[in-house]
């Protein structure tokens, strides 16, 4: 079952889905999923929390501040810091649910998600268990080894914007999946975003300039040896283009840990198909079965 919720962070009111087990058996295990950096509820979050709220977890998905139905402005801010906050004032609004074992509330991160949750979770230790998929905990690296170009010519367009805005003029913004050939791992990504595969036909393909300032300043593998004894597990795909990301989290992270591959999945096979959702979601119940 699926309901709308609303909480507050950092003075936005963020927009969420709780999908609650059928079968009423008194305060259950919670997971919130946090998905891809520039995603919405609707996308893989909804595909994760779905699966779990079968399993028995009361599942959280939803929009981060500036994203799908959440307020914030400028829209479409890839903020992770801020996302952080609201990663924990979504596990306060679940500690005051009554639906809600509060001393069994884990978190789930996709792509950029497997970045902020851990990252969270070493300071908030209200999560008890963290899992990523298709992790991407290291997006300085992402930006610094040329998503965007070349690096220091965009601080300097970034920097640029940020004053243009303040002196009253609009916002801008940059395609999140950039146009042409960008390399095999964002043309998979445009296989998704830009297909039917993406279950969010508001999603919007674009990404606030003077995010990238925020996000080259942003890698959880900084602090990811500090989150034990709270368990991690990585899943990601044997043939994922960002296996090195789970595999360098894995490296630097204290026991308990665990790396995870399901044979043949690519990085955005985990956002919604099937054949390697499932796999990704059995393993994540086990995962939590032992730790919560």
């Amino acid at each position: 079952m699926r309901g709308d919720i609303t909480f507050d962070s950092n003075g936005n009111r963020l927009a969420g889905h709780l999908y609650l087990p059928e079968r009423d058996a008194g305060a259950a295990p919670a997971v919130i999923v946090v998905g891809a950096a520039s995603g919405t509820k609707e996308q893989s979050p909804a595909a994760y929390a779905t699966r779990l709220a079968k399993l028995g977890y009361v599942a959280l998905a939803f929009d981060h501040s500036t994203y799908g139905d959440s307020e914030g402005t400028p829209r479409c801010d890839e903020n992770p810091f801020a996302k952080s906050e609201d990663i924990k004032n979504a596990v306060t609004f679940l500690a005051g649910r009554e639906e809600v074992d509060r001393e069994r509330i884990a978190a789930v991160g996709v792509c950029g998600g497997g970045g902020y949750v851990p990252y969270t979770a070493v300071a908030d230790r209200r999560i008890k268990a963290v899992a990523t998929v298709s992790g991407l905990p290291d997006l300085r690296a992402t930006i610094t080894d040329g998503y965007a170009g070349d690096w220091r010519e965009m601080m300097n367009i970034a920097q640029s914007a940020r004053e243009a805005y303040a002196q009253g003029g609009e916002a801008q913004y940059l395609p999140f999946m950039p146009p042409g050939d960008a390399g095999q791992w964002v043309n998979n990504g445009k296989k998704y975003y830009l297909s039917d595969r993406n279950q969010d036909p508001a999603w919007r393909n674009q990404l606030l300039l003077w995010s990238y300032d925020k996000m080259v300043q942003f890698s959880a593998l900084d602090v990811i040896e500090l989150l034990a004894p709270t368990p991690l597990l990585l899943v990601a795909g044997s043939d994922a283009e960002t296996l090195s990301q789970s595999e360098a989290a894995y490296s630097k992270a204290q026991e308990p840990k665990e790396l995870f591959l399901i044979e043949g999945g690519t990085h955005f096979d985990f956002y919604d198909r099937p054949e390697y959702v499932d796999p990704a979601v059995t393993k994540i119940d086990s995962f939590l079965r032992t730790h919560l």
